[in-house]
C-alpha cells in the first residue's frame, strides 16, 4: 500500500553535510520525496512535533537540540514506506544500529541521531499537516515507477 511518512534531517545531519546522503539513500530504495524544505524550527513547533515525550526528562534538552540550527524536513512517499524507513533509519540509539542503517553508519549519540521518521500513520499524518500545506507536497509519477512497483 502506497503511503506517505514525515522524515526529518536534524541539525547534526545539516551541519555535517549527510543531507545529499541520506536522500540518495532513499531515493535509492524507489521511494519519492514528494515535499522538501530547509526550515529553522520555532520552539512552538518543536513542542508541538514533540509533544508525546512532554513528560520525559529528555523533552526540554530534545527541544533545544531541534530548535538550535536547521533542519530539512521531507515527506517520503513508497510502498508501506514508514516501516521500511524505520528500518533503513535504526534503532534511537545509534550504538544499537546496525551498520548499514542511517544511523548505523553516520550518528555519533542518542541525543544526535541526525534523523527523525514517523513510527505509524496516525504520526506520519500528523507530523506531514504541521511542517507542510498540502500544496507543497508534489504529485509525480517516476517513469521507471513499473520497474519499482510490480503492482503500479
Amino acid at each position: 500500500m502506497i503511503e506517505r511518512s514525515f522524515v526529518m534531517l536534524k541539525p547534526d545531519a545539516v551541519l555535517r553535510r549527510l543531507m545529499g546522503d541520506i536522500i540518495n539513500r532513499f531515493e535509492a530504495r524507489g521511494l519519492k520525496i514528494v515535499g522538501v524544505k530547509m526550515l529553522n524550527i520555532s520552539r512552538e513547533l518543536a513542542e508541538e512535533h514533540y509533544a508525546e515525550h512532554e513528560q520525559k526528562p529528555f523533552f526540554n534538552d530534545l527541544v533545544e537540540y531541534i530548535t538550535s540550527g536547521s533542519t530539512l524536513a521531507m515527506v517520503v512517499e513508497g510502498d508501506d514506506c514508514i516501516n521500511l524507513i524505520r528500518k533503513m533509519v535504526g534503532s534511537t540509539n545509534p550504538k544499537e544500529s546496525d551498520i548499514g542503517t542511517i544511523r548505523g553508519d553516520y550518528a555519533l549519540e542518542t541525543g544526535r541521531n541526525i534523523i527523525h521518521a514517523s513510527d505509524s500513520p496516525k504520526s506520519a499524518k500528523r507530523e506531514i499537516s504541521l511542517f507542510f500545506d498540502d500544496s507543497e507536497i508534489c504529485e509525480y509519477k517516476m517513469p521507471d515507477e513499473h520497474l519499482v512497483y510490480e503492482n503500479i
